[in-house]
């Protein structure tokens, strides 16, 4: 951590507190949003079908080879299940742990310096590293616990859609175009014609913690069919 944000810590350390979006109200997960945000011309989202998903995590090697994640943090992990069923039929489930882009995204609430932001353009909740201060709000605030600190540039950091990579040279999302098993679909959800508008209209999709009104585009097609979990 540098002088400046030493001293930044110091100086403010508990105004954040006091401007009515609390970390301890959203990490109980107990209570809701008071504020809220302005949508953007396009909402970008992704879909997760697990019953796609073989856990292979092509995905997390392309995100640490695209976006530099050094070994250690990571801004996408495949988390395998206990086995599921007796041998020789045993299945296993695979979720994805990634930033949830939440339209009214807790972390932008938070944040002092505006670091923590919301493209207007995209939706895309993203981060600039020459603002983050490195005062730990925007993890702490996170209901989906999705933020680290990066140890290469001393800010916080987490997916972003490869918003500053290959989005920027017109591609997909790192993880989408290497998943062997097309379990990753994304586009523009204020786009009923996409093809992740329509995926979500023919599948029985769920979001994690919804309840918390932090309205997550991160959406997921459950391994049980029918399956409803949050």
């Amino acid at each position: 951590m540098t002088c400046s944000r030493r001293n930044f810590l110091a100086g403010a350390g508990a105004v954040i507190f006091t401007t009515g979006v609390a970390a301890s109200n959203l990490v109980g997960g107990r209570k809701t949003l008071a504020a809220t945000m302005e949508d953007g011309v396009k909402r970008y989202g992704m879909v997760h079908d697990e019953t796609l998903c073989i856990g292979c995590t092509a995905c997390t090697d392309a995100c640490r080879e695209v976006n530099n994640v050094p070994e250690g943090v990571s801004r996408l992990e495949i988390v395998r299940s206990e086995p599921q069923g007796e041998y020789p039929d045993v299945d296993y489930q695979f979720t994805r742990i990634s930033c949830q882009h939440c339209d009214n995204a807790p972390c932008v609430h938070v944040c002092p310096t505006g670091a923590a932001f919301k493209d207007d353009e995209t939706g895309i909740v993203a981060v600039n590293n020459f603002k983050c201060v490195g005062c730990g709000y925007c993890l702490a605030a996170c209901p989906y616990q999705v933020r680290f600190f990066h140890p290469e540039t001393k800010s916080a950091d987490k997916c972003d859609f490869c918003r500053e990579t290959n989005l920027k040279e017109g591609k997909q999302p790192a993880c989408v175009e290497s998943c062997p098993t097309k379990a990753l679909t994304f586009g523009d959800l204020n786009d009923p014609n996409s093809e992740i508008s329509q995926l979500i209209t023919q599948k029985p999709v769920y979001r994690q913690k919804v309840e918390l009104g932090t309205a997550p585009k991160m959406y997921k097609v459950p391994h049980g069919k029918g399956e409803i979990k949050g």
